[in-house]
């Protein structure tokens, strides 16, 4: 058995989560995934199953990915996120749709971004994300990134909603305090559902608590027609 699965993440579950999932439904052993999703966060997430599958990983990292996002705006948590601490508020200001549009371009392109410490960037060798659980903060380098799309959805007090697509690299967590704290105040996202990676789309996703056996074997899209 060797391929690629688009699976539809849900909510409450780790990327690896999903990988080990599909090991036991395959009894396939080499079995990894592209593009980490935070367990919060919903949507495509690549599965490679086999040895074959798995030697090509690589070649999928550099695909662009598009996003849905909310952010509560006055609020700031330890994870940039819902599932974090409250550690901040702050007041709203009074918001129109051309200044956020105007916040909103100024991102776009090739900017610089610093890795949340909630992440799983290393550091001499060490995941932040366990020295965060610490209470431990340490430098990190700004990473280049590049915001190819930004658009404003919707503002619904405390929540604004917007789309992005975005290269490898991208936190949308730390995107998201960054809009914040354009606007004036600071926020925290609610919810994430990544929409696509290169051209594989959420609305061709594979529901995961739905798949077993046969229906992966029938639904695996074989490295060669993709290559």
């Amino acid at each position: 058995m060797n391929g690629i699965l688009n699976i539809d993440k849900p909510a409450g579950i780790t990327s690896f989560g999903v990988v080990k999932k599909i090991r036991y439904l395959t009894g396939v052993k080499k079995v990894g995934h592209s593009g980490t999703l935070d367990p919060f966060a919903t949507g495509v997430l690549l599965i490679f199953v086999g040895r074959e599958a798995t030697r090509n990983i690589s070649k999928f990292a550099n695909l662009e990915k598009e996003y849905y996002a909310k952010i509560k705006l006055g609020e700031k948590t330890d994870t940039a996120d819902l599932t974090g601490k409250i550690i901040e508020k702050r007041q709203i200001p009074e918001l129109s749709i051309s200044q956020i549009e105007t916040a909103f371009k100024s991102f776009i392109g090739k900017i610089q971004q610093i890795p949340p410490m909630y992440s799983a960037v290393k550091k001499n060798g060490i995941r932040l994300y366990k020295l965060a659980r610490k209470g431990e903060t340490v430098e990190r380098k700004p990473r280049e990134i590049e915001i190819k799309e930004l658009k404003f959805q919707k503002l619904e007090k405390p929540f604004l909603e917007f789309s992005a697509v975005v290269s490898k690299g991208t936190y949308i967590r730390t995107l998201a305090e960054d809009i914040a704290e354009k606007l004036g105040t600071i926020g925290h996202l609610t919810e994430l559902q990544r929409m696509r990676i290169g051209d594989f789309v959420v609305e061709k996703a594979l529901n995961l608590n739905e798949l077993d056996k046969e229906k992966i074997e029938s639904q695996m899209i074989s490295i060669e027609k993709i290559q």
